[in-house]
């Protein structure tokens, strides 16, 4: 029992506190792979601890401390005495301890490991050197899903709609590719934030995507995860309070973020739409995603691609029901962001909004032709879409077919559950 629970505290532990440690890894050694690799060893080693000795009192310290000293072991086995291996050695001491605690004991390192509301911590300068202009685009995406978001490769091999042999190659890559050009951990300056925008914004707008909807696993939503999405996000309107897209993503976020809690029932089941208790939305959220949206049309030239999304997300957010939903308007929207934005997302959720508009049969051609360009094969949001548009029209056996594709395609038990019943209520007609 004891094993099973600690185990679990490491998963727990390592899911959410992952990204600072690597960070924090990487400011000491100055080196981003290395740093991984000692975050990996410090996870290791508290897989066999933990189980047997009991959970530390501060699990994130206790993680940093081991790989601060295995960092120091490496430095000692090349004889590295040079700077990097002093510094590690002042902050930790000679006999590798923290300040207060207990040579022997990682758990005693209770310091101040980030400060979240800095606008130079450790997580955003590890998101913009995993988005360095050195590295392709995907390879970016990839890489700072992979270390800052905590996902796995199958999981960003979902969101990137690649096989996940290619997600593991990008990620090789780009980590050599990094050490190669001795990247330097750091916020860049103001000058070279822009070659990097573009990716950051898009590496938090798809790890706050995972969050609000986990592509596996038995909870619809990842909290965590949301949460530093969104931490992030407001951090980098502090950063860059001139790029409407900033607001954009953020108003984003915060719209979206605020239909969580009633998202889910108490037994932790998705609660459709249509099904939601209003009343249970996060006012507090909707006005901060609706100042952030204000914000993003103020400062630039119109929409881009994440503002047009937030102001989808608006529409929702404003609508007393489903029935009342500016759907037209969700409509042109979808249709400026799939010019923008071109993605066959974009228009599979337009479809959605035909359909909501105009009726099923207005939306299913969109559908099919998604269905013919087998851009979105690998998941089961296009039958699961098509499936809803056949129960609509009454075409029973065409819709059981569609929703039996859905359930074999979906990662994300909560999901299926969902799936299920909508083909366990075919049934009984």
């Amino acid at each position: 029992m004891a094993e099973h629970s600690g185990r679990e505290a490491v998963a727990a532990v390592w899911r959410i506190e992952s990204a600072r440690i690597v960070g924090a890894l990487a400011r000491y050694t100055g080196d981003f792979a290395l740093a991984e690799d000692l975050a990996q060893e410090a996870l290791a080693e508290a897989l066999v601890t933990w189980p047997r000795d009991g959970v530390p009192h501060n699990p994130a310290g206790w993680l940093l401390t081991v790989g601060k000293r295995r960092a120091i072991d490496g430095f000692r086995r090349r004889s590295a005495l040079d700077d990097r291996y002093a510094a590690l050695a002042h902050h930790l001491g000679e006999g590798g301890t923290v300040s207060g605690g207990d040579p022997a004991d990682p758990a005693a390192a209770d310091e101040v490991l980030w400060d979240p509301d800095q606008i130079d911590d450790d997580v955003l300068a590890l998101m913009f050197i995993s988005c360095h202009p050195t590295l392709s685009r995907d390879a970016r995406i990839a890489l700072t899903l992979r270390v800052i978001g905590g996902l796995t490769s199958d999981e960003i091999a979902k969101a990137c709609l690649v096989p996940t042999a290619t997600v593991q190659a990008r990620i090789t890559r780009a980590k050599k590719t990094l050490a190669a050009a001795r990247v330097r951990f750091e916020v860049p300056s103001a000058q070279e934030r822009g070659a990097r925008l573009g990716s950051v914004l898009n590496v938090v707008y798809l790890i706050f995507t995972e969050g609000s909807s986990a592509s596996s696993g038995s909870d619809l939503i990842r909290f965590e995860l949301a949460g530093e999405a969104q931490r992030l996000a407001r951090v980098l309107a502090r950063l860059v309070p001139t790029e409407p897209e900033v607001y954009g993503l953020l108003a984003l976020l915060e719209l979206t973020a605020a239909r969580f809690p009633a998202r889910t029932g108490p037994d932790g089941q998705p609660v459709l739409l249509e099904q939601q208790d209003r009343r249970r939305w996060d006012r507090a959220a909707i006005r901060r995603g609706r100042a952030a949206l204000q914000r993003a049309s103020e400062v630039g030239r119109g929409l881009g691609a994440y503002g047009l999304q937030a102001a989808i997300a608006e529409c929702h957010a404003v609508a007393p029901s489903v029935e009342e939903t500016a759907w037209d308007r969700i409509v042109v929207l979808y249709e400026a962001l799939g010019r923008l934005a071109p993605s066959p997302v974009v228009d599979l959720n337009r479809a959605v909004a035909v359909s909501m508009a105009r009726g099923p049969a207005a939306a299913l051609p969109i559908v099919d032709e998604l269905m013919a360009a087998e851009t979105l094969s690998g998941t089961h949001l296009l039958p699961s879409v098509r499936g809803e548009l056949m129960i609509r029209l009454g075409r029973t056996s065409e819709a059981r077919i569609e929703l039996e594709r859905a359930i074999a395609l979906c990662g994300n038990d909560r999901e299926r559950t969902v799936l299920l019943g909508k083909r366990a209520a075919l049934e009984d007609r």
